[in-house]
């Protein structure tokens, strides 16, 4: 009977690929930000099948693989003795962060905490395109149509520079806006409706509080002085899981 290849052996020829000569206690220091020396150790002695949580993505990072690659769900992983952590069909979408209109918050360039993964099935539209999740905050968007979009909603987006040669700027498009201000310091992320018009695009609240206001682009692509607007994702789907 052929030998099946483990998930071990799949990582440790790996790491002699990118890393020739590095032990597994170094690349599991390596892969862990120095925490879990033993991480491959517990895989070649058979007591856990790949990394869970952090380790999982940052030895996926350290081998230059998606997370796919590394639980059996990827095609390079086709014929692994790896069992899946979730079913072959989820993807994981990373959640980037809190949508609010009308608050500026500081650019972290240098945040190293773990982000926050879901998983979701594949967008079927754009199979290719990037995604990304939203935590919506506010009532901008609490009389949207038909289904209005409420504070503790999350949103499931594609990068919309993934699919700009896909999908038009339209009436009703439903997106995530960020304006950045400050030389780019701080910056707001809300979730819009697109209104066109001859000189300038809107991206709308629909909210019944009257305070929201439109951001209004006119063709020089600047909402205001010193304040840049910029589309980077389109709204796919709003989840709102209720507790238990």
């Amino acid at each position: 009977m052929p030998h099946m290849t483990t998930g071990y052996e799949r990582i440790r020829a790996r790491i002699d690929e990118l890393h020739p000569g590095t032990s597994d206690r170094a690349a599991s220091l390596a892969a862990t930000g120095g925490k879990n020396p033993d991480l491959l150790r517990t895989m070649k002695q058979g007591r856990s099948a790949f990394p869970r949580g952090a380790n999982l993505q940052g030895l996926a990072d350290y081998l230059q693989k998606p997370v796919e690659w590394l639980t059996g769900e990827g095609e390079e992983a086709a014929g692994a003795e790896i069992r899946p952590s979730r079913p072959a069909q989820l993807q994981p979408v990373k959640v980037n962060g809190k949508l609010a209109a009308g608050v500026f918050r500081e650019v972290d360039d240098f945040d190293q905490s773990e982000p926050e993964r879901i998983w979701e099935t594949p967008d079927e539209k754009f199979p290719n395109a990037r995604r990304m999740a939203f935590d919506v905050e506010g009532d901008s968007m609490n009389a949207l149509e038909p289904r209005p979009i409420m504070p503790g909603d999350r949103l499931i987006c594609v990068a919309f520079e993934d699919v700009a040669n896909q999908v038009r700027v339209r009436d009703g498009l439903v997106v995530v806006v960020e304006r950045t201000r400050d030389g780019g310091h701080t910056r707001e992320w809300s979730v819009k409706q697109v209104e066109l018009y001859e000189d300038r695009t809107e991206f709308c609240p629909r909210s019944t509080n009257k305070a929201h206001k439109p951001i209004v682009v006119k063709r020089d692509a600047q909402a205001d002085e010193g304040v840049q607007v910029e589309i980077i994702a389109l709204v796919r789907s709003v989840r709102n899981d209720l507790p238990l």
